[in-house]
């Protein structure tokens, strides 16, 4: 379960200071879902920049030069390729015809080595499953809501991606995985992360206040995008690809049971342990016995499951 976070400065209004406290906090608290590994991409001096390392985000020293206006951050906690491999980790470089962009992923792909040989898209020492959705977009040769469409309707298994341009063009695809976007009218400021719950805390440690926010909605097979000076533009993209719709799919297991859809946590939950072969029915008895979410998690990553 990692955990996407960011912010875009509309107005302006932030010091790079300022900005480097506000995106500490917030990322030291995404460790909740993520520790291998943090990274962080921003513009600046016209050049777009990735700056990531295997720490935990608490670890990290981030600078943020005053003439960022957007930047993107991921906190990893490793499903494929080791992140002692920094090349692994989030966010990935990409290039599509004149645009540069950087991308973030939340969640699990499970057709990316599929994709790769099907479409001959280029091999890579990038061990990643992420990596498959910058390479769709590359194919494309252009960053728009029609290229992301594209990615979004290929890749199977579950997802939210962030991706950030070379002017400061900050997209949100939207898939099944949480994914929580607040603006601040006051300052003229986006923040986000993955859960409603990882955002509060960060700005309750904040050492200004923000003033009021306003919850931007995202739903599940939405593309949204925020221009440099906060215009938004929305897409649409056909939302079959996801996990549910992958699992039931699958020949190895009954159909999906239909009724209310799960919390965002339990379903995440079981996209990750299919990685490593739990089932979903594996995964729903052990809820019903008692152990929580995370203490299921853990159990994946020590091997007890």
């Amino acid at each position: 379960m990692c955990c996407l976070f960011g912010m875009m400065d509309c107005g302006n209004r932030f010091s790079g200071r300022q900005k480097q406290r506000i995106l500490s906090i917030l990322a030291a608290e995404c460790e909740a879902r993520g520790t291998d590994a943090t990274g962080i991409a921003y513009h600046s001096g016209g050049q777009l920049r990735i700056y990531k390392r295997p720490l935990p985000a608490h670890r990290m020293r981030f600078h943020i030069p005053n003439d960022v206006r957007a930047v993107m951050g991921h906190t990893r906690l490793t499903t494929q390729g080791s992140e002692k491999r920094n090349y692994n980790n989030h966010p990935f470089p990409g290039s599509a015809g004149m645009d540069r962009f950087a991308l973030a992923h939340n969640g699990v792909l499970y057709n990316d080595r599929t994709l790769r040989r099907t479409l001959k898209l280029p091999q890579t020492n990038i061990e990643t499953d992420s990596y498959i959705a910058v390479q769709l977009i590359e194919q494309k040769r252009a960053l728009t809501l029609h290229s992301l469409k594209y990615m979004a309707e290929t890749v199977e298994g579950s997802f939210a991606f962030t991706v950030l341009d070379a002017r400061n063009n900050l997209y949100f695809v939207k898939g099944d995985n949480p994914l929580c976007l607040c603006y601040f009218p006051r300052y003229r400021l986006y923040l986000y992360a993955s859960t409603v719950e990882i955002l509060n805390r960060a700005l309750r440690k904040l050492p200004f206040p923000l003033g009021k926010a306003q919850q931007i909605s995202l739903d599940c097979g939405e593309i949204l995008h925020i221009s440099p000076g906060g215009q938004q533009t929305r897409g649409e993209f056909n939302a079959n690809s996801l996990y549910e719709s992958w699992f039931c799919r699958s020949r190895f297991y009954a159909p999906c049971p239909s009724g209310p859809s799960e919390p965002d946590d339990i379903r995440q939950l079981k996209s990750v342990a299919s990685t490593f072969g739990c089932t979903p029915e594996t995964i729903d008895s052990l809820l019903r016995d008692g152990f929580t979410t995370d203490e299921l998690e853990e159990m994946l990553y020590c091997g007890e499951l």
